[in-house]
């Protein structure tokens, strides 16, 4: 009879670690990337974590600094809107506000 116990328990206890495995695993694909084009760096900051990496580029040509990111609109992004975001780093092509983003 101990030794019936023991088994389903090691089947039980299998069953729950592989579901809190797959929760896991869904948890650490994330949501879905936004798409932040149009938008400025303050909406960026505002919608992802404080644990999510984002690399920011100025595609003006000057190589600015982004000192205030509320002055700052989102041109390019990597990964895609709609691309399940995982623990990779968001990369962001910027240009201030008032200026056009390039290719447009």
């Amino acid at each position: 009879m101990r030794t019936r116990l023991a088994r389903a328990g090691t089947v039980a206890g299998g069953a729950v670690a592989a579901g809190l495995l797959a929760v896991t695993a869904a948890a650490a694909a994330g949501p879905p990337m936004p798409d932040f084009r149009g938008r400025t760096l303050t909406d960026v900051y505002s919608a992802v974590g404080w644990r999510t990496r984002v690399d920011i580029r100025d595609l003006s040509g000057f190589r600015r600094h982004i000192l205030w990111p509320a002055n700052w609109k989102v041109c390019t992004q990597s990964p895609a809107p709609g691309r399940q975001l995982g623990q990779e780093t968001i990369t962001l092509g910027a240009v201030k506000t008032g200026e056009r983003c390039p290719g447009t």
